[in-house]
């Protein structure tokens, strides 16, 4: 009996120590496994800066007879978008390479067979509108203002306020500088930032990087600290699609309302909100109007609209319209109104556009009429269309010129 419970124990024991050897085995290997993966065509490296800043992009697409990356740094012959036919290296693995790109931070897509996808192996994804793209950087200049670097960083929020004029609560993200909670009765200026048609309040945060932009200029001096409110210009909207009571509404580009004067005529509501939350500059030497396309239609008139409220006005790829005046009260009397404007004072009027933007005529006109009327205003002109890659760059030179 002895014996036999001895010789148990032994099997037993034996048992257990080729488990815990298997075991060990198994743990030791799942790390190489999972680098394994990494070269594997389910985990392929894509996108991939090489040394010279070139990109290699990759994806595993076996069955595709025709494969395209699709980005904003392709030249497309319109200063936008462009396409390049990637190749088949074998194992279904299709790849293309870029020439040397300048630092930036870039936007990207495959076309795979006529179909758009994401790639599946960048899990950084950002939306515009109702695309969906992924986003890379190549750093060394301007890619590096763009990301999160080791300084003080400032506070992103979400803030609903109630719109008396609109009937309902609406949304914007508000950006206050570091040290801002901590800062006792400091006052700070207020820059208002605005997005484009089909944008909403995420747009400058996530595309526009203003966050990190803001950081790394103010920690290396070249900015003020500033608090920067980004409103939703929708009025049709209480918020970006998905993040209100209206549910998970599909974005849309042309939305009702965005450009009949109903936002400028609410905007003084979004102001008196900010002033009275904030410890803010309340007077027009500390407070700026920004924004791109419908943003910059939206900045030109409200600007012009309220004098004396803002002391700064940027214009970036705006849709400049009604010049000679238009319907309703908001865009009447427009040349009476730019008149009061720089009779109040204006520090600084900016205008932006690229050679390639398909509003560069209407910037056009625009100075020619500033021209005419003696009203100084500064300009710039850069390479490329109507894309991020330029409203990123003119609200990085902005920002370092108020306040």
């Amino acid at each position: 009996m002895t014996s036999s419970l001895y010789s148990v124990m032994t099997t037993v024991s034996h048992i257990g120590k080729t488990m815990l050897a298997l075991l060990s085995a198994l743990l030791v290997a799942l790390p190489a496994m999972g680098q394994q993966a990494i070269f594997t065509s389910e985990g392929l490296r894509s996108p991939e800066v090489n040394g010279d800043n070139s990109v290699t992009f990759r994806i595993f697409a076996p069955e595709a007879s025709k494969v395209e990356v699709t980005g904003d740094f392709i030249d497309g012959g319109n200063g936008g978008w462009g396409s390049a036919d990637m190749s088949e290296t074998g194992s279904g693995v299709w790849t293309w390479t870029s020439s040397p790109l300048a630092s930036e931070l870039y936007s990207y897509a495959f076309v795979v067979d006529g179909f758009r996808t994401t790639d599946p192996s960048n899990v950084f994804i950002m939306r515009d509108v109702s695309t969906m793209m992924n986003i890379f950087t190549v750093p060394g200049g301007c890619g590096d203002t763009y990301s999160v670097n080791d300084v003080p960083h400032g506070t992103v929020s979400k803030v609903w306020y109630e719109s008396e004029l609109l009937g309902t609560n609406r949304r914007m993200t508000v950006y206050t500088p570091a040290g801002y909670e901590d800062s006792g009765s400091r006052r700070y200026p207020v820059l208002y930032l605005l997005h484009g048609m089909g944008g909403d309040e995420d747009a400058w945060p996530t595309l526009g990087r203003a966050a990190q932009i803001l950081d790394n200029l103010i920690a290396s001096g070249k900015a003020s600290p500033m608090i920067v409110v980004m409103p939703n210009g929708n009025v049709a909207l209480p918020s970006a699609p998905g993040e209100g009571p209206d549910g998970l509404v599909q974005p849309e580009f042309n939305l009702p309302k965005t450009m009949d004067g109903t936002f400028e005529a609410a905007f003084p509501e979004i102001v008196s909100y900010v002033d009275a939350h904030y410890r803010t500059v309340r007077k027009a030497d500390g407070r700026a109007v920004a924004g791109l396309s419908m943003g910059g239609f939206h900045s030109f008139h409200i600007s012009c609209q309220y004098p004396g409220t803002f002391g700064y006005v940027g214009l970036f790829s705006a849709t400049v319209r009604y010049l000679e005046g238009g319907e309703g009260p908001v865009y009447s009397d427009i040349g009476a109104k730019i008149a009061g404007q720089f009779s109040d004072g204006v520090s600084l009027y900016y205008i932006a556009i690229g050679r390639d933007d398909f509003l560069y005529e209407e910037n056009r006109a625009l100075r020619s009429y500033m021209d005419s009327c003696g009203y100084p205003y500064e300009y710039h002109e850069s390479e490329g269309g109507h894309i991020w890659r330029n409203w990123r760059l003119y609200l990085t030179d902005f920002l370092q010129k108020i306040f």
